[in-house]
């Protein structure tokens, strides 16, 4: 469709935002047949969009909205490895890591080089499992630390108990600190994940676990620079292959999962990636009106423009999925928080949302009063889990009744007595529930926001897959550390260098 279509479609997306600014959810809440048809479900994974502030026309138009931006060819362009990052001509092919669905020959020699990638990384896992290592350091940051971090901890039902896993990313040397104390060199190995092996956080960190180690036969690398590992130390036969077809923040299915491989076996790695494929497949092929992705993204895309939320929350009833929101930070944020589309021209519509949130129901004592009576409307993601690993029964019962509660009080709110006493509602939110979390519907629900998230990309115009907005920061910080290190005073603007001088 041509860009006077698309617009018209945007135009009446926003018509019928002004439309519903009376809709009240208390109001469907009655309705039966609204959750049943504002339902979908994949698998394991059940999602339910009843309590988003729309109705049918409403979502019509997002359909339509979806169709003008040539979804379906969009999506076919990434699976087949067309060069969807335009700003760095590069393919995504995050798909190709657990999923062989793509038509094209690059798509098929991708999914090629990942299954030989899992052999070399099996071979090195029984490496390791015929040593006399207990202990492996995860050292990466972003992508190479928040998703392996996230899986690690949210599989821990399905650790083999051979290793025990750590982590250490921020450049504050009291992580590093920590992390060490507890350990014995003589029984730990560490992984160093980079692509360009040039991260700053990442070698020096790499720099204080060798000399603790004092051993480079336990030194491993996943890079795609093995020039500069082995540089490092690292000899070539532990080395695991990156692309620049991955990005960081897509790459928990490559070698980038070798510290979760290493947690959990790699039958059940192979569990986690065929999860995501089940998700891939039905991404590719499901109709957009049927299209769990498309739903989750076009939720979004309603929130933060027709009505206008600039945050969403993300709130799992799940102690394992902790480290959720902290991910999805930076897979949604990284990827979308873009003001400029790929032909250097200003979108023309507010973009990502600032994604937050934390743990169910401890988080009903922290910041659970702003969502119901503050006076921003914050959208959120509720994410449940039907079967839990434990046997404490009247504990599961408890936290999923505060699931539904916590939804159903969001969305109707209470007229009380006293204002002060008075619950608004009307406060939209999504549900999702998991059968159990196993391994499958772990990477089934991770794949789900990685797909909506390039979704949203192609609704605003932007490019999911570069991210120049981090790149500032780090060349200001490396010209600024030889100030610190008293080798040059010119450094930073008036202000930076009154703080400087402050330090010395």
């Amino acid at each position: 469709m041509s860009v006077k279509d698309k617009r018209a479609a945007w135009d009446n997306v926003f018509a019928h935002g002004q439309r519903l600014k009376a809709f009240h959810l208390r109001d469907v809440n009655q309705d039966t047949a609204r959750s049943e048809k504002l339902s979908l479900k994949l698998g394991p994974l059940q999602a339910n969009f009843a309590r988003q502030r729309l109705d049918d026309n409403a979502l019509n138009a997002l359909f339509e909205l979806a169709e003008s931006s040539s979804l379906i060819n969009a999506v076919a362009d990434m699976f087949n490895g067309k060069h969807v990052n335009q700003s760095e001509q590069r393919a995504a092919l995050h798909t190709a890591l657990r999923s062989n669905l793509g038509d094209s020959a690059d798509s098929r020699a991708a999914h090629a080089l990942a299954l030989v990638s899992h052999r070399q990384m099996a071979a090195l896992i029984q490496q390791l499992e015929a040593s006399d290592v207990t202990d492996i350091i995860n050292i990466g940051i972003g992508g190479s630390d928040l998703g392996p971090r996230l899986a690690v901890d949210a599989l821990r039902d399905f650790h083999t108990g051979r290793f025990r896993i750590h982590f250490i990313s921020n450049v504050d040397g009291s992580n590093a600190q920590h992390v060490l104390k507890a350990l014995d060199p003589t029984k730990t190995a560490a992984i160093l994940v980079s692509k360009t092996f040039g991260t700053q956080e990442t070698l020096l960190n790499g720099g204080i676990v060798k000399d603790w180690l004092q051993n480079d036969s336990r030194l491993y690398a996943v890079s795609a620079n093995i020039e500069k590992a082995n540089a490092f130390g690292v000899t070539s036969s532990n080395i695991l292959p990156m692309w620049d077809w991955v990005g960081g923040r897509y790459s928990l299915w490559s070698c980038v999962g070798f510290s979760l491989a290493l947690a959990i076996g790699l039958p059940k790695f192979q569990e986690m990636l065929n999860g995501a494929a089940e998700m891939d497949t039905h991404f590719l092929n499901a109709p957009i009106k049927k299209n769990l992705p498309v739903w989750h993204a076009l939720m979004a895309v309603w929130n933060r423009n027709a009505i206008g939320l600039s945050t969403q929350a993300v709130v799992p009833y799940d102690e394992r999925l902790g480290f959720l929101p902290s991910y999805l930070q930076q897979l949604v944020m990284e990827s979308l928080g873009k003001s400029v589309g790929p032909d250097n021209k200003a979108v023309e519509h507010a973009t990502v949302p600032v994604i937050w949130g934390g743990t169910g129901s401890s988080t009903q004592h922290s910041f659970f009063q702003a969502l119901h009576q503050g006076s921003d409307i914050v959208p959120m993601d509720f994410i449940g889990v039907i079967k839990p690993s434990h046997s404490y029964t009247e504990n599961h019962q408890a936290l999923l009744a505060n699931l539904f509660a916590q939804t159903e009080a969001l969305a109707n709110g209470s007229q009380g007595n006293e204002l002060q006493k008075n619950y608004a509602g009307n406060r939209p939110s999504s549900l999702f529930l998991l059968d159990e979390l196993n391994p499958h519907s772990f990477g089934l629900l991770l794949a789900l926001y990685e797909h909506s998230v390039y979704v949203q990309s192609v609704i605003w115009g932007i490019n999911a897959f570069d991210q120049w907005g981090v790149e500032l920061g780090k060349k200001l910080a490396s010209g600024l550390m030889p100030s610190l290190q008293h080798k040059n005073n010119q450094a930073g603007d008036a202000i930076t260098q009154s703080l400087l001088k402050l330090i010395r």
